[in-house]
């Protein structure tokens, strides 16, 4: 496939944004165990920048492989940050900030939503992936899983704050309120409404791919 000037320099544009805000979240981290890392966040932002950075190489024939799968299962990941962040700071903004305000706007709104919209444009209109779900599933829930993993078995062993009534070190305040077995409930919870994220991605792929 031969890329237009135009795509090149979107894709350029995806990069930049996301390895530049990866950084700076990197750089300006409160280091306490996991720094950046222990936010679902900046996970998604990570793999953006990955995913960026090899549509970037694609474009200009470096690689032959789009990464199909996994371009999806980042696609959900950005899908459930934007999902989650608003459901919980719309509903009580302590739980997903520090003060209960957002910190710098530009910041916060390209992360929870400028971000993830570009990631969501080139993987549906110009990577259209979304084919192989099977594989995207199984990306989807191996980094959901992961994440869990990492914040129950780690980030919570190794830091005191947040603080909650039943727990504490969890990287958001909510889950520190929350006995084992409803977290577990939580994180199951999500994992279903990410593939049923997965699947309405599937479909609109599918129907911009018969327009298109």
């Amino acid at each position: 496939m031969i890329y237009a000037p135009a795509t090149k320099f979107f894709r350029w544009i995806v990069f930049l944004l996301a390895a530049g805000y990866l950084t700076h979240s990197i750089l300006v981290a409160h280091w306490d165990f996991g720094g950046p890392f222990r936010y679902l966040t900046i996970w998604a932002l990570a793999l953006s920048a990955f995913v960026a950075a090899q549509n970037l190489r694609v474009s200009y024939r470096l690689s032959a492989n789009s990464l199909d799968p996994l371009v999806s299962a980042t696609a959900v990941v950005n899908a459930m940050v934007v999902f989650l962040y608003w459901r919980l700071y719309f509903a009580d903004p302590m739980s997903v900030t520090r003060n209960g305000q957002l910190g710098d706007p530009w910041r916060e709104f390209y992360m929870h939503g400028i971000g993830p919209l570009l990631m969501w444009i080139d993987a549906v209109f110009i990577n259209r992936v979304f084919r192989r779900l099977l594989g995207a599933a199984l990306w989807l829930v191996g980094i959901v899983a992961a994440y869990v993993l990492w914040t129950e078995t780690l980030v919570q062993r190794f830091n005191a704050a947040p603080e909650g009534t039943v727990t504490s070190g969890l990287p958001y305040r909510f889950l520190n309120n929350l006995e084992l077995a409803d977290r577990a409930v939580f994180y199951a919870t999500n994992i279903g409404v990410a593939l049923i994220l997965l699947l309405a991605f599937g479909a609109v792929a599918w129907l911009v791919r018969r327009l298109i």
